[in-house]
């Protein structure tokens, strides 16, 4: 299908890399503007160019989603290219794995300042023009650790478990406004962070292993799987789905253990 998505002017955040860039991608694909933000401006300049297609739907800027000031500039840049933005894709988001007791208070407080506060800094930077113009979408990506629980990753998933409330007290609260809100929640994706992951452990490959081998289907997903369910959540395609959480993790979170 081709044109889905046009008259959307999406602002991604988390975009130069894994799921976001394959969301910025699909969108572009299915004829959105996409305006894309990143803090890793080099890698996100990068992609920039390999995307452009010289039509003008493409615009991009640093910003620091933990910062207010620094997403207010990147939506007045993004507004000054394509007008009102009426979809955000709050993508951007860090793991943050500790034992409880062994996490401090700095990154507890950087887990939650880009996990939740940036992607409410997002939506409240660009609720105000959806809600004047009656239309608008929000989609959090989330994760399933947004409702189950791996031992030793805290405070992630408090910050993930928020989130989907933060996704649910906005969508009830501006619906008879015009504005859909709801998530997205991959499980294990073949990302660089989780690479990252695995190789955080003493044999990569044997944490590998065991990763795949929890999965139904014996593999994670693609980030362009991931990026073709965001881009039916941000279309006209569904216009009653709202206060709703997507799960896409080929039906690992709904499994008791593993065969």
């Amino acid at each position: 299908m081709v044109d889905r998505l046009a008259g959307k002017r999406i602002f991604i955040t988390g975009a130069a890399q894994g799921i976001g860039l394959a969301i910025s991608k699909a969108c572009l694909d299915e004829g959105a503007h996409i305006f894309m933000v990143d803090l890793e401006v080099d890698q996100l300049k990068e992609q920039v160019d390999q995307l452009n297609l010289g039509d003008g739907r493409i615009g991009w800027c640093k910003a620091d989603i933990a910062e207010e000031e620094s997403i207010l500039e990147a939506v007045a840049v993004a507004e000054s290219k394509f007008g009102s933005i009426n979809t955000l894709v709050n993508n951007a988001g860090i793991n943050v794995f500790h034992e409880p007791l062994e996490t401090t208070n700095e990154e507890w407080d950087r887990c939650f300042d880009v996990n939740l506060r940036g992607a409410w800094f997002c939506c409240k930077a660009l609720l105000g023009g959806m809600i004047e113009s009656g239309n608008g979408v929000i989609l959090n990506i989330a994760s399933v650790h947004s409702f189950s629980i791996i031992p030793q990753t805290f405070p992630y998933p408090v910050a993930k478990h928020a989130l989907i409330g933060m996704t649910k007290s906005l969508a009830l609260e501006y619906a008879i406004k015009g504005v859909r809100v709801n998530a997205l929640a991959p499980g294990y994706v073949e990302t660089q962070k989780v690479k990252d992951y695995w190789n955080s452990f003493p044999d990569p490959l044997y944490a590998k292993a065991k990763t795949l081998a929890l999965q139904p289907g014996g593999r994670i997903a693609t980030a362009r799987e991931i990026a073709l369910a965001a881009v039916f959540l941000v279309s006209d395609e569904c216009p009653f789905i709202n206060a709703a959480c997507l799960t896409a993790d080929g039906g690992l979170s709904s499994q008791l253990h593993p065969l």
